[in-house]
């Protein structure tokens, strides 16, 4: 924590849902345009990086120099990850994977969906889909990281933050479930119960990247990483939509093992104690 800075999570969060939400909502309803081209993109693209363009502002307009410092060094300073998390960054998600598969088995499901995809499961107008999880991994953890989540953990233990920056993350994405074509639209119109499940899915996830943050002295890259890993992680192979409902109970205990192992971490109250100082 920047010892001589208040955070102010409540103007951000504000910014940061108005500023999406009304270019999102702008975007899905130019997605049912005929003859978009694929234009909606364009208003989707600015939503996508509100968080990160908040984050500036909040940053630089605080003036305060030891912020502005901060964030550069957890940016720029790859020293900051840790190799002995490498492991985790690059195993833990595509071994949510493959046993939400093999739990799938007895219930009906399919050994195909070990096999890669063929493509992927939507598609995003003139930008290219694996350009779009990278700058959704960039920008959404530009801004979760570079301002968003510590202003909740200055004033909460980590759980707590973690929890709330999850609810919060999860009720950011909100929009897309009406952007023609989008993942979020195509699963609600599969059955509502995948959409509800996307939702859900998305607070033990960020419980888990908030936690391979603080793991890794809040490095931004690192964030970004296993973000990227997510997105590819649940694209690579033919994992059917029922498969990803196991996976939310796979993450939820993953979710649970880590904060029960790091138990000390999550519910200290040190940092809040040296941010008063």
């Amino acid at each position: 924590m920047i010892p001589n800075y208040k955070y102010k999570p409540g103007i951000y969060y504000a910014a940061t849902f108005i500023v999406t939400y009304v270019l999102w909502f702008a975007g899905a309803y130019v997605s049912f345009q005929e003859g978009r081209g694929g234009l909606y993109m364009l208003l989707m693209l600015p939503g996508l990086m509100a968080p990160f363009l908040l984050s500036l502002v909040m940053i630089f307009a605080s003036k305060n120099s030891d912020l502005i410092k901060d964030f550069g060094n957890r940016l720029i300073n790859l020293r900051l990850i840790r190799l002995k998390m490498l492991p985790v960054f690059f195993l833990l998600m595509p071994f949510s994977v493959l046993v939400s598969i093999f739990l799938s088995l007895p219930l009906g499901g399919s050994v195909s969906q070990f096999q890669l995809a063929e493509g992927f499961s939507f598609s995003t107008g003139f930008v290219p889909v694996l350009l779009l999880l990278f700058l959704a991994a960039l920008f959404e953890e530009l801004g979760w990281r570079g301002y968003a989540f510590d202003s909740l953990q200055s004033r909460h233990t980590y759980f707590k933050a973690s929890l709330i920056f999850s609810v919060l993350w999860s009720l950011w994405h909100f929009p897309l479930i009406f952007v023609n074509e989008s993942y979020q639209y195509e699963i609600f119109n599969e059955n509502i119960w995948f959409g509800v499940n996307f939702f859900v899915s998305i607070i033990p996830l960020g419980m888990i990247i908030s936690w391979i943050c603080i793991k890794n002295r809040k490095s931004i890259p690192a964030a970004i990483l296993f973000h990227f890993i997510i997105n590819i992680s649940q694209e690579a192979l033919n994992m059917t939509q029922t498969t990803k409902c196991i996976q939310t109970f796979v993450l939820i205990v993953f979710a649970a093992v880590i904060i029960a192992y790091d138990k000390e971490l999550f519910f200290s109250r040190d940092h809040l104690a040296a941010g008063a100082n």
